[in-house]
């Protein structure tokens, strides 16, 4: 028999749910009967497995060891990752993550072993919560990505990024002049998930997602090249540089919508695509992370900006 006390990162979630994560080799059909047969109980008392659990609950758990895989703690560096960290607090980081680097795999992990490192998560004194990323972005598209430190961040942040009510702008370099410089484009995306590919369609379709985007070209000069700024009103899989595609100006270096004709002059394999600036525009109440609120956050620095354009201010 096991017993867990339930913290701050672990309240308020549902014991079926937390039960799985504290013992994720337990299927969860079993879960669900060892709760029903009274072999997994909070406080001494059987609940159901929707019960939401509270602060300082004691979950006992009469379960088989096998069961149980404890996260192995020792696997994580002693010494600190480097990190670029364009903010944080201590609720949240916010991370300029590099190109080529995948989000779940990679920097989640690098992340954790920094907060343990620098001492502010103490993997052995959680039963479930891990320090997670709240939104991702595609393995060669670089730029911010949030970080929650405590499970009530996490559980904020994805509520606003689900009510829209944080801003995300990219910047990219396109092929072309878009004509008009500024606009918004709307139609339908439907992914092709064997093909991990998406596609653009201006009526609707079974399975689609409506998609719209803002763009503004910040330096053209008519030339073979153009910098524009993205703002996403919604965020589907690949939407700007199939939109952009759509649009007819794809992205330079983009292999999967873009042209390798016009991508080959300039031997690039990945998008020049940033997530360079962020903006907290709550809505509705944020709660903890309601001092957040009209921030604005900012890569200054972007590498493919500077190779094709020069210093460029960005506002």
């Amino acid at each position: 028999m096991k017993e867990f006390t339930i913290g701050r990162n672990d309240a308020g979630q549902r014991l079926d749910r937390f039960v799985a994560k504290v013992v994720p080799g337990l299927p969860a059909s079993l879960a669900q009967k060892y709760i029903r047969i009274k072999r997994i109980k909070v406080g001494g008392r059987p609940v159901k497995r929707d019960y939401k659990l509270e602060l300082g609950d004691v979950v006992s758990m009469y379960v088989n060891d096998g069961f149980f895989d404890p996260q192995d703690t020792e696997a994580l560096p002693l010494i600190a990752p480097k990190l670029d960290i364009v903010y944080q607090d201590d609720n949240i980081l916010l991370i300029n993550k590099a190109t080529g680097v995948e989000c779940q795999d990679e920097l989640t992990p690098r992340i954790r072993a920094y907060l343990q490192s620098a001492g502010t998560w103490n993997p052995r004194a959680e039963n479930s919560f891990a320090p997670a990323l709240c939104n991702r972005i595609d393995r060669n598209t670089s730029g911010i990505v949030i970080a929650a430190k405590n499970a009530e961040a996490l559980r904020i942040i994805s509520e606003k990024i689900k009510l829209r009510e944080i801003d995300k702008y990219y910047l990219a370099v396109v092929h072309g002049t878009p004509s008009p410089s500024t606009g918004r484009l709307t139609g339908f995306i439907f992914k092709d998930a064997k093909k991990n590919q998406v596609y653009v369609s201006r009526t609707s379709r079974p399975g689609s997602k409506s998609a719209v985007m803002e763009y503004r070209t910040i330096v053209s000069n008519n030339g073979p090249l153009s910098l524009v700024e993205c703002n996403l009103i919604t965020g589907r899989t690949h939407q700007i540089r199939a939109q952009m595609a759509d649009f007819g100006h794809p992205l330079l270096g983009d292999g999967k919508y873009g042209s390798e004709r016009l991508n080959k002059p300039y031997g690039e394999r990945k998008q020049a695509l940033c997530s360079y600036k962020l903006v907290f525009a709550f809505k509705t109440d944020a709660g903890a992370l309601q001092y957040l609120n009209k921030q604005e956050f900012q890569i200054k620095d972007v590498a493919f900006v500077k190779k094709y354009f020069g210093t460029v201010p960005l506002m």
